[in-house]
């Protein structure tokens, strides 16, 4: 890699370096500033994912256990036949969310009544069962918002990440190398030009 730009030595290029280094720093001061923000963010929704998951998984084990019961009350083929023809328990939507530039979806989920199913062949621990399902439905679909939302400003964040690092390890030392060299030439070319000035008047 160049260890500068080349640009021609001249004034109107020193003050174009000059402009465009001015709007580089200007650049890097928002991404550091979105940096900081996405980080908080990160760190923010890091901790809601963790105490979601915890409250996911305990609500899948519990849902879990309730259906185990049901099905030694009334046998695997009778809650297949009932699950056939039953009422979704929930309603959902799903919009989307932007934030800091990253767009993740927004979940929206609504118990619905639950409604009667045949009585013949069925237990009391069925609507138990069906009340559990539909908080574990509920739950993991914050918790899939909530991960989602996560995965996506994580990368976010990286990006960021990679582009303040190159503007302040790489862009920036460039351009301003480019200036220390077009000034260099100049007061050179100054030194020069005045030097020969001399001659000529001492001639």
């Amino acid at each position: 890699m160049e260890d500068r730009l080349n640009t021609p030595p001249t004034k109107s290029a020193l003050l174009e370096m000059q402009n465009r280094v001015a709007f580089l720093h200007e650049g890097y001061r928002l991404l550091e500033r979105k940096r900081e923000l996405l980080t908080r963010l990160v760190y923010e929704k890091l901790t809601e994912y963790k105490a979601m998951k915890h409250e996911a998984q305990f609500s899948l084990k519990t849902a879990y256990d309730s259906l185990s019961i049901t099905q030694m009350r009334m046998g695997s083929s009778r809650i297949r036949q009932l699950a056939l023809g039953m009422p979704s328990g929930i309603k959902g939507s799903i919009l989307p969310r932007r934030n800091m530039g990253v767009q993740y979806p927004s979940v929206t989920i609504k118990k619905l009544p639950l409604q009667p199913v045949g009585i013949l062949g069925t237990d009391a621990s069925l609507d138990e069962t069906r009340v559990k399902l539909t908080e574990m439905a509920e739950k993991m679909a914050v918790l899939s918002e909530v991960e989602t939302a996560l995965r996506r400003l994580l990368e976010e964040q990286r990006k960021t990440q990679k582009r303040v690092n190159a503007l302040k390890y790489n862009v920036i030392p460039r351009f301003e190398r480019t200036i220390k060299f077009i000034r260099d030439s100049l007061e050179e070319e100054e030194r020069n030009t005045l030097f020969q000035i001399k001659v000529l008047l001492e001639r």
